[in-house]
């Protein structure tokens, strides 16, 4: 049994039960720099003289630059005397040459995304902004620069926590993929602006369970995912309930990609495509190459759907570098990243089943480049998926001009006097791009309704607007305040925020104790206490810890400290709580500025 990304041979099924990864190793750039001419830095303790330079030659170095500005040349010398060069009392330090790349060169650093056309499609303005994909993997590391901004949560099924940290690196480099940032470093993903779930089902060994699979599933729906890529699998059907799951999934309005599997020969002979790829609701995804050819590992069959560039894929690697692979596990992500382009054209729903993923799948299907035979056909499915010709097909969104309203302050003591609030309005078209030069004229502004005068001036930021709005006379008490912008178009949008006047809260209380369970085969194996906090103006109080003790039928149970969210409300965790009825009481409340009544309100739970 071969193990993908492990060998240079394509991945190999493992025994029904279990599941791989559908990745192959391939070399990185460190491994490149082990053999060969490297470039180095070579630093001298003072400006280096001829004798210096001819100490670099003497070890089979080439001298590229001789600075001034600093005490150091840059040479090209063997690998093999890069240690020998860092033992001389003359030199300083000895520092591989890095690589830089210019700002729009992250494109062509990423050639898979190039190659289905992507980059067109960025440069049009959609970017797949705010389009939720569930990366179901061994996690994805949240701390890469590429991948921090797009990270929305997610679960880790293998450990059973919320946190879910890459351990292995398979699904940072696919997140990578589906939507690393386009900031001008490193790669690109397809879908730049899309939001990352990370469901973790791989171990830090790259396997998993089946189980697994399916809690993921069902949290991918549960978070309103749209997209799912799923890059593992397994040479054998793994049950009716694991293919329920998905079908059921995509029923309810989530389009699945799936790696292929790497079980493919150089013939492009048999029916080898694994699962989850091969059910009939997942999109299968081959491999193609930079020559748009099928490499002999990837599966091949008639579930076979789409193809997508699968071999070198440079991408975020776990711990904030870069790294190439290959494998359908690299294909899968391209046709995920698309799906998310193409959601974010505005495609609709024309068959009226309320959802869009099947007409996003089709929208795919009929737009792939034909590779092959003519037509559908076992190694390339519809095709290599065009994202520029997909999202064409959808045509351009509706105009639209979407306003994001804030207050500077969500509670003014007009007593002490504080009258006036101010307000940011952030205008975006329909491809979220600022609607710059906007006059006041182009605003109208309601207060819990009604007409009230306030006039717009944009800043220094393209598309934000600001204005005052006089809380001179206004009520004590919660109020919503709304702006209206028109554009040159004359389309026009509105948005909306909530803020109180009043006096300054003093104090906060314990609003309500609440309980819920989840997990289990009746979905009651935890125990889940959600503690409210408002404060005496009834406003929720969030950054606030609150310490509680649970009581069991009576007796203590546990502790707990957390912290309370924008919502007010924190929520502690009893892992596989026993039967039994349970009461709990707030030990602690610290927030800032307020004082605690210490009061915890009547509550009980009994399972």
């Amino acid at each position: 049994m071969c193990r993908p990304r492990r060998s240079p041979h394509p991945g190999r099924f493992m025994r029904s039960g279990a599941f791989m990864l559908f990745g192959l190793t391939f070399a990185g750039p460190v491994a490149a720099q082990q053999s060969g001419t490297v470039k180095v830095l070579i630093a001298f303790h003072g400006p280096p003289t001829e004798a210096d330079l001819a100490l670099v030659r003497g070890w089979g170095g080439q001298i590229r630059h001789r600075y001034r500005l600093v005490p150091a040349i840059a040479a090209a010398v063997p690998a093999g005397a890069v240690n020998a060069l860092r033992a001389q009392a003359i030199v300083r330090q000895v520092e591989l040459d890095g690589v830089v790349f210019a700002i729009d060169a992250e494109l062509d650093n990423t050639w898979g995304v190039k190659r289905i056309g992507a980059g067109t499609v960025h440069a049009d303005g959609n970017v797949g902004t705010g389009v939720k994909v569930g990366v179901i993997d061994s996690g994805i590391d949240y701390n890469h620069p590429d991948l921090a901004a797009n990270f929305a949560g997610g679960y880790d099924f293998v450990n059973d926590d919320a946190d879910p940290l890459d351990d292995e690196g398979h699904g940072t480099h696919v997140s990578g993929t589906v939507a690393a940032a386009r900031d001008g470093v490193g790669v690109v993903g397809v879908a730049p602006a899309a939001l990352l779930h990370a469901y973790k089902v791989l171990n830090a060994s790259g396997s998993g369970s089946w189980s697994d699979v399916i809690a993921a599933v069902d949290r991918a729906v549960l978070d309103g995912v749209l997209v799912t890529n799923n890059s593992y699998g397994s040479g054998s059907h793994p049950g009716d309930t694991v293919e329920a799951a998905f079908d059921n999934a995509y029923n309810a309005g989530v389009l699945h990609a799936a790696a292929a599997g790497n079980s493919g020969n150089c013939g492009g002979k048999g029916n080898n495509v694994g699962y989850p790829a091969r059910f009939a609701s997942v999109i299968a995804v081959a491999a193609t190459n930079k020559d748009d050819r099928r490499p002999c590992f990837s599966s091949t069959g008639d579930a076979v759907e789409l193809a997508a560039p699968g071999v070198s894929i440079n991408s975020t690697k776990l711990g904030g570098d870069y790294v190439e692979f290959s494998g359908t596990s690299m294909a899968s992500p391209h046709v995920a990243g698309t799906a998310a382009l193409v959601i974010q054209a505005g495609v609709t729903d024309k068959n009226g089943n309320g959802k869009v993923n099947d007409e996003v799948r089709d929208t795919m299907n009929a737009t792939a480049l034909d590779l092959g035979s003519a037509g559908r056909d076992p190694q390339y499915g519809f095709g290599l998926v065009q994202a520029d010709a997909a999202v064409a097909a959808v045509g351009p969104p509706p105009p639209a001009v979407n306003v994001a309203l804030s207050t500077d302050k969500n509670s003014y003591d007009t007593a002490a006097g504080e009258t006036t609030a101010v307000l940011t309005a952030v205008v975006t078209d329909e491809n979220s791009g600022a609607i710059s030069g906007l006059t006041d004229s182009a605003f109208s502004t309601t207060l819990d309704g009604l007409p009230v005068s306030v006039t717009f001036s944009e800043t220094a930021t393209p598309g934000t607007y600001t204005g005052s709005l006089d809380l001179t006379g206004v009520a004590d008490g919660q109020h919503t305040v709304s702006v209206t912008a028109t554009d040159t178009r004359g389309v026009s949008g509105s948005g909306s925020a909530s803020f109180t006047t009043g006096s300054t809260p003093t104090t906060v209380h314990v609003d309500s104790v609440t309980y819920a369970t989840e997990g289990g085969k009746g979905n009651n194996l935890h125990l889940l206490i959600t503690v409210a906090l408002v404060d005496n103006l009834g406003n929720a109080v969030s950054g606030a810890s609150v310490s509680i003790d649970l009581y069991l039928d009576g007796v203590l149970y546990g502790s707990a400290t957390g912290t309370t969210g924008t919502d007010g409300k924190v929520t502690f965790k009893a892992n596989k709580a026993p039967s039994g009825c349970y009461t709990t009481t707030v030990t602690s409340v610290i927030a800032s500025g307020l004082t605690w009544d210490g009061l915890t309100p009547a509550n009980q739970f009994c399972k």
